[in-house]
Order: C-alpha cells, then structure tokens, then sequence
C-alpha cells in the first residue's frame, strides 16, 4: 500500500505519527515521512479553506456540461523539470469530494519529475474532478515550487558544511506547508514562528540598549532548551556578541569576505571547542550561495524559497473512462 506517514516532531507536540492511506493499484510500496506540523488534521483544514474559496456555492460549469455520473481519469503531467512535493495535500483535495477519489503516483514527493512525465493519475466521479483540479494543482504547482528552487540551493552548496534553511518569509497561511516542501527540496526548516525560538534583530537591540543587555534578558526569560541566537551587522558585533555567548550568530548582509573574517573570529575565539553557529542572510542567491558557504558557514538562510518560488508548471488532463 502506498501510505504516507504525517509525524509530528516539533517538542511542543505528542510524536504520535497519523498514517494516511493511498489506493494504489500500482504495486508501489513507499512511505513519506511528512515534516512535523503538516498532522492530518491542520493539512485538512488548509484543503478545507481553500476549496471553500474556490467552490463558493458550486461548480456551475461543470454541472451544466458534464452528465451527472459520469465517471472520468484524470492524468498530472510535468511541463517541466521539477521536484514533486504536495501530493499528499492533492490526494486530500480529491478525498474531500469523495473518499474513494485517490491519487495513484508513480512518484513520491521530493522525487525528481523530468519534463512531460505523467507522474500521477486519479478516476473518479467526472464532475469532482474537474472541481477538485484547479485547488490541487495551486497546491501541487505551489509547493513543487519552493522544493525545485529549494534542491538548486542545495545542490549550489554540495560538499560543503553549510546548510540550506528557509526563514518566516511565508505566504500567510501556508507556512507549514511551504516548511514542509523546504525539508522536501533537501533544505532544512528555521523556526516556525516566534514562539519556536529566540532571534534578537536589530530592532530588539535598539530597545534593549545592548547585545550584551539583550542577551542576558533572554536568558533569564526562556527556558535553557532554547537557544539564542544575535543577528549581526559588523564584526565589532560579532565580537560583542560572543562575548555576550550567543548560541548562533546571524550574520545579516556581509559580503563573503567579511563573512570569512567573522569565521575566522570564531575559530581563533574557540579553537577546538567551537560551539558557536554562523548562519548568513540578505543578499544571497544562486549565483553567489557557493561563495558564501566556503566562507566558513553553518547555516544560510534563503528567505526567497518561500517568498519568491516560482510556481512550476503542471497540467492536468481529463479523459471519459
């Protein structure tokens, strides 16, 4: 049986993994380990506000065209190179019609689709289909966007020890789900949202007067599970807040060279014991990500897979059964 496996990782939530089944026909056997807030049940409420969008009171053209009945297969073809993420959340779109309605895929998400692949298939009730297709194909066009973009960054940075992390620059609304198609693309997921984790910025600086005054107050307000991390601007400040003993230090619009410096701070600062992490941010894109991981770092953060993801092109195709 083609089954996904939706586990909840995240600390704040029970692991209590919700397996969701596919019919598959295909003799296929895969399990996709779904990043940790996409549960059954917030995945379900996304489907559910988005099809109320786009349905209203009823697909009028649809009933009026297509005889009551009628059954229907329906094929999803790549227009072009692309990593799959969504079919899961597809797969529910159609079930909210009909719970025999369901995906069979050739493919899993984070697989690599070449261009004119017919990568999943669906029958059904003929009329569902055609009101199910436009909401699934936003979801899978969406999210196969920011996992396509996502693997460019991560290939960029092969062999290296740098990371790929996404950042809060999410569509509202859609922010787990554009998460989950970052792990998907082979990138790693930042916090989710303030309350996952603390990161002082400028603005936090300017009112708590300091690195060192901001730092402290952090850490006598949360717990010691949190680490705290300072976005820094000059290597003066790198130096302040190492002093102050961040755990991770953003190094926010540096130019790699200055982001080597500042590594090389760290490294004569710590020697052997290095416990401090490097994450680099702001104007950072393909052509320079290389760059700026041989730099020395640990993390860098792209907040463009989410924010400005192309949506890759899918098309489906409906036949008479």
């Amino acid at each position: 049986m083609f089954q996904a496996t939706f586990s909840l990782l995240f600390p704040v939530f029970p692991v209590l993994p919700v397996v969701f089944p596919f019919n598959s026909r295909l003799g296929l056997t895969k399990t996709i380990v779904m990043f940790n807030p996409l549960d059954l049940m917030m995945a379900t409420d996304v489907v559910n506000r988005a099809l109320n969008e786009d349905l209203g009171r009823g697909d009028i053209t649809s009933r009026a065209t297509v005889r009551s009945g009628v059954q229907a297969r329906g094929s999803f073809i790549a227009k072009q190179d692309l990593v799959l993420a969504g079919l899961e959340i597809a797969d529910l779109v159609f079930g909210w019609f009909d719970e025999y309605i369901q995906i069979e895929s050739t493919g899993a998400d984070g697989d690599e689709i070449k261009a004119d692949r017919a990568f999943a298939r669906v029958a059904g009730d003929a009329q569902m289909l055609l009101a199910a297709e436009r909401t699934a194909l936003n979801f899978l066009q969406r999210l196969s966007g920011v996992a396509t973009i996502t693997r460019k960054y991560v290939e960029a940075v092969a062999g290296t020890k740098a990371k790929i992390v996404d950042t809060r620059k999410t569509t509202p609304g859609l922010r787990l789900l554009e998460k989950y198609a970052v792990s998907v693309g082979g990138g790693s997921n930042h916090r989710l949202g303030l309350d996952d984790g603390v990161l002082i910025k400028d603005n936090h600086l300017a009112m708590a007067g300091s690195i060192a005054e901001a730092v402290r107050r952090a850490r006598e307000s949360t717990s010691h599970l949190h680490k705290i991390e300072v976005e820094v601007a000059t290597l003066d400040q790198v130096k302040e807040a190492l002093d102050a003993k961040a755990d991770i230090l953003l190094l926010d619009n540096l130019t790699p060279e200055l982001v080597r410096q500042a590594a090389q701070i760290v490294s004569e600062r710590e020697r052997d014991d290095r416990r401090t992490l490097l994450e680099a941010s702001g104007g950072i894109n393909l052509s320079n990500v290389r760059e700026y991981a041989e730099a020395g770092v640990d993390l860098i953060s792209i907040g463009a897979l989410t924010h400005s993801a192309p949506a890759v092109d899918i098309s489906f195709k409906i036949r008479p059964a």
